[in-house]
């Protein structure tokens, strides 16, 4: 409980951090943006692409769905839908025709390269923020840009992992799939300081390099780390059941007063609180963790934290 009560504090300071630097607030929305954009431009050729038809009629659609899809390539046991196995067929794209594979496979790993960049770009302007230097998007945007290279092998390495855990996970069964999203879980533990790594690692493409730095430096925090985004958690869960209590008697009030207005005015300002508080959370979240990484990697104690936040909620190897 010490080092929960000691983890909220961490949790003001990081947002004292974006309240002095509120810039960074703009880096998720601009990924979202950008993202967005990008899976438009990849969809609407395909959407749109000319079949003969109006675009407004099903059978436009239809071509659309036929050119990417093939489910006369099944077997008779698979193309029976009270079969699971068809299902599982569907799911998991098993009659996605190839070069459609190769198409979405191709926009997969672009979202991905775009979201490592930004997040490159975020993080670095975090620890500028951390260190007391002005925060800039023009900055972040080209820092990343100088670190293409190992943006580019890291979003390969980890979108083949990722592609390797999926197939092996679909093609072992129930037993199997339990055992790769274990081994899913440890892939996305060990990769929680990954962009802090390739923003402070200098000379180097290798994403197994980046991948031990991080993995390494959880070792040193591990348990912290946990405790840390323990705290977090149970302040949104707080601040969560708080909104709640508003919501149910908001609504409540609304249904004795017999006020629609009432009602939808409670629903969508709970809507409004709830989108905006989940916002800061998460910026708030990787505010910690580039912090947390700071002061695990570097020793270097950022401000507003204290050396009583840090030295007591948890402890650093020595090298």
């Amino acid at each position: 409980m010490d080092r929960i009560q000691r983890s909220w504090e961490l949790f003001k300071s990081s947002l004292f951090v974006m309240k002095q630097n509120k810039t960074l607030l703009a880096f998720p929305i601009l990924t979202s943006i950008l993202t967005i954009m990008l899976v438009v431009l990849f969809l609407v050729p395909v959407a749109f692409r000319p079949t003969g038809h109006s675009y407004a009629s099903a059978q436009h659609w239809k071509a659309v769905t036929a050119g990417i899809v093939d489910l006369d390539t099944q077997s008779p046991a698979q193309g029976d839908a009270s079969n699971p196995s068809f299902h599982r067929g569907v799911r998991f794209g098993r009659n996605v025709k190839p070069i459609a594979a190769v198409y979405f496979a191709a926009m997969y790993f672009a979202c991905m390269f775009l979201a490592t960049f930004l997040n490159v770009a975020f993080y670095h302007e975090i620890m500028n923020a951390l260190s007391g230097q002005p925060v800039s998007i023009a900055e972040g945007l080209s820092f990343a840009a100088r670190k293409w290279k190992i943006i580019l092998m890291w979003t390969l390495f980890a979108g083949l992992v990722g592609f390797i855990i999926k197939t092996l996970e679909e093609r072992f069964g129930w037993f199997g799939e339990i055992i790769m999203r274990l081994i899913g879980t440890v892939w996305s533990i060990a990769c929680v300081f990954v962009i802090p790594v390739i923003i402070t690692e200098e000379g180097t493409s290798n994403p197994l390099v980046v991948l031990k730095k991080s993995a390494q430096t959880l070792t040193r925090t591990w348990g912290e780390s946990l405790i840390g985004y323990a705290g977090v958690s149970l302040s949104s869960s707080v601040i969560m059941g708080i909104s709640l209590v508003w919501l149910i008697g908001g609504l409540a009030a609304a249904s004795f007063l017999h006020s629609i207005l009432l009602a939808v005015f409670v629903v969508l300002s709970w809507l409004g609180a709830l989108i905006v508080f989940s916002y800061l959370m998460s910026v708030a979240s990787q505010i910690f963790r580039c912090a947390l990484f700071l002061y695990a990697s570097q020793g270097t104690l950022p401000h507003p934290y204290n050396e009583e936040m840090m030295s007591l909620a948890w402890k650093t190897k020595k090298s």
